[in-house]
């Protein structure tokens, strides 16, 4: 299995552009977009679920008028997750019938105004979910020519394994940082690696701007002599900490801000020395290595 896309190191995620967060106008999508590719920021992860099925839409319209020429960037989306908000259902649920992906699939190529998705992904494992039908789905959208690569998020290598016996399965994006790193250990990047699955990250920060729990603290002492000796910020560290992994993982990062997407650009030039790496498990973990 070969990734026959480039999808940029560090990948900008879409989910607080619209209305789920900063509220973008169009022109102010544009100019992310734009600056977003200056600093190598090439690809572009969606959700149909984002701003409650709207932020598609608007990213789209902004595309449409941006210049960008499609060739130049990679568009990421995700089907599967069926909200109260935004649609019509009694309760939260996930929906993987054949008709339905395929729907799903070209609702987000009409929202995003483009003939084709470079990596369309099941965004969460439903435990109704049948192999055969999420596969004659995938294939008739790539025989299509309608998404590049198929792929999931948040599978465990069990259900991964179950789908990839009948459809090539090309990603997993899965919650991973300094803070949160089960993917290490239960198995998903070992898949990754296995069968060269491209692998990302969400939530890449983890919880260590959102908490002040000891966890943090340990990381925060641990980082104090690598800032100056990277000569980087505490984001970068984190980042640069995952970049290292050796499932070339690439994170998805949600930021807006101008100066934090450069800073995270550059994240993918430090190379963390070994014991560096360590220094920082270790104080997330809070014990030594066995």
């Amino acid at each position: 299995m070969e990734q026959t896309t480039k999808f940029s190191r560090i990948i900008s995620g879409a989910m607080t552009w619209g209305s789920w967060g900063k509220k973008l106008s169009d022109k102010e999508m544009i100019d992310l977009m734009h600056h977003s590719i200056d600093c190598g920021l090439t690809t572009f992860d969606h959700a149909d679920i984002y701003g409650s099925y709207s932020t598609e839409l608007d990213f789209g319209a902004a595309y449409a008028n941006s210049g960008i020429n499609r060739e130049d960037i990679q568009l990421i989306t995700k089907c599967g997750i069926q909200l109260t908000r935004g649609r019509d259902n009694k309760v939260n649920h996930y929906r993987y019938d054949k008709d339905y992906i395929i729907w799903s699939a070209e609702e987000s190529l009409k929202k995003l105004k483009t003939d084709y998705l470079d990596l369309f992904l099941m965004h969460r494992p439903s435990p109704l979910m049948h192999p055969g039908d999420i596969a004659e789905a995938a294939q008739h959208l790539l025989d299509s020519g309608k998404i590049k690569q198929f792929g999931v998020s948040n599978f465990t290598t069990s259900q991964v394994a179950m789908l990839d016996n009948v459809i090539p399965v090309e990603g997993n994006q899965v919650e991973f940082s300094l803070t949160h790193h089960d993917p290490m250990y239960d198995g998903t990047f070992d898949d990754c690696i296995a069968n060269k699955r491209m692998a990302m990250a969400w939530s890449p920060l983890g919880s260590f701007f959102r908490e002040t729990d000891e966890k943090v603290e340990r990381i925060k002492e641990a980082m104090g002599p690598l800032l100056d000796k990277y000569d980087a910020n505490e984001s970068q560290l984190l980042l640069a900490w995952i970049l290292k992994h050796p499932a070339h993982v690439h994170p998805v990062i949600g930021t807006t801000n101008k100066k934090r997407i450069e800073q995270s650009a550059a994240a993918a030039k430090i190379d963390l020395e070994l014991q560096d790496w360590f220094t920082l498990l270790v104080a997330a973990q809070g014990h030594d290595v066995p």
